[in-house]
């Protein structure tokens, strides 16, 4: 068989795209198949994993598959339109451009041409993956023929476990906020500093709920800053509601801690109003969190009846579905069951198996490029 090889604009360590693109290639090389990672620009921390894709030109053989990681604009996509190679478009969404337009018209720009590149490479290709029926939707729309689903193929399952040194200092001091004033339930929000991730809702209602229902509530946002406007507006907006010591900005951590969070947390709060597949929903259920989720993209169709899911997101509603869930232990404990039972049906522990299936079976009928 000839190689199948992949190219994403860049590839970055703990990033639900980077992460799903090492995984694939570990996975097809363990299988026998070569395959190497093509990048448009070099990251630091990969770039030794990594060659300029421009290079591939004089790597390539006959028969190749090639796999392009699309997330968002890039010169890779019209260059790889225009090679003659069987191509595999693994779709992770894009996000409208709308969401950036107020904050960053460069990468609002960026995102109207990734859509343009979108109805260029779908129906070029001979298959599509995408990672939910959401995106495969978006995937059709735009003109690929033959689709399948698969879920990401990088989240742990079973999940991490836990730093026992940084889920003993989380939990003291969970335990003194209690102490100081109860019930100081702990919320967590997971997921890049971006406008459409709406993190800035998520502390409009966390100074509700301290103003009214729980004067300790305490808020950890994990992420990195992928949009500095947003992500400077989004701290000077913490500090204008007073609340700096009640929430936590943490990037740049292991999955070791991340999953330390996890555990010592009470409730996994995502008002995400665009997501392709949500990978922290399936962290949250995978360490027995519970979940207030905003109902939009994909959200729904991974939590299931496992979390609860809210049509709204004023403030007030948001803190009274964070309220009832925790002041309900058997509720909770019901909700955390079919968080369980949920990720047994959505297929995770086979997906690496189920992806690489899918491209070597594109591999297996190709042939030489001309």
């Amino acid at each position: 068989m000839s190689g199948v090889h992949q190219f994403v604009p860049m590839l970055h360590r703990h990033d639900a795209v980077g992460e799903h693109t090492r995984s694939l290639r570990d996975r097809l090389v363990a299988s026998g198949v070569e395959s190497r990672i093509y990048t448009e620009l070099p990251d630091p921390g990969t770039v030794a994993e990594t060659r300029p894709y421009r290079e591939y030109a004089d790597d390539a053989r006959p028969g190749d598959v090639l796999v392009y990681q699309f997330a968002t604009e890039s010169a890779i996509a019209p260059w790889l339109a225009a090679r003659t190679e069987r191509l595999v478009v693994n779709y992770h969404s894009i996000t409208p451009p709308r969401f950036f337009a107020p904050w960053n018209n460069g990468i609002a720009q960026l995102q109207v041409a990734a859509l343009g590149e979108l109805g260029l490479l779908a129906p070029r290709a001979d298959l599509g993956i995408a990672v939910s029926h959401f995106d495969e939707a978006e995937l059709a729309e735009a003109g690929c023929t033959r689709t399948v689903v698969v879920p990401v193929a990088n989240v742990a399952s079973p999940p991490t476990a836990p730093d026992p040194v940084a889920l003993a200092r989380l939990r003291e001091e969970a335990d003194r906020r209690r102490a100081s004033a109860p019930p100081a339930r702990s919320w967590l929000s997971v997921g890049r500093l971006a406008p459409n991730k709406c993190h800035h809702e998520t502390v409009a209602a966390l100074f509700v709920a301290r103003m009214t229902v729980d004067p300790g509530a305490h808020l950890t946002i994990v992420g990195s800053p992928s949009e500095p406007a947003y992500a400077r507006a989004l701290r000077r907006y913490v500090a204008t509601l007073g609340l700096e010591d009640a929430v936590e900005f943490v990037t740049g951590i292991d999955d070791g801690e991340l999953a330390a969070r996890y555990r010592a947390s009470d409730v996994l709060v995502m008002l995400s109003e665009h997501e392709g597949f949500g990978v922290p929903l399936v962290e949250a259920m995978g360490h027995r969190l519970p979940v207030v989720a905003y109902d939009a993209g994909a959200v729904r169709e991974v939590v299931g009846e496992a979390g609860v899911l809210l049509g709204a997101k004023h403030p007030r509603r948001v803190v009274g579905a964070v309220t009832d869930l925790l002041d309900d232990p058997d509720a909770r404990d019901r909700l955390v069951a079919r968080g369980e039972a949920r990720l047994a049906g959505l297929g995770l522990a086979d997906a690496g198996e189920r992806l690489v299936e899918a491209v070597r079976g594109v591999a297996e009928a190709a042939p030489a490029a001309g």
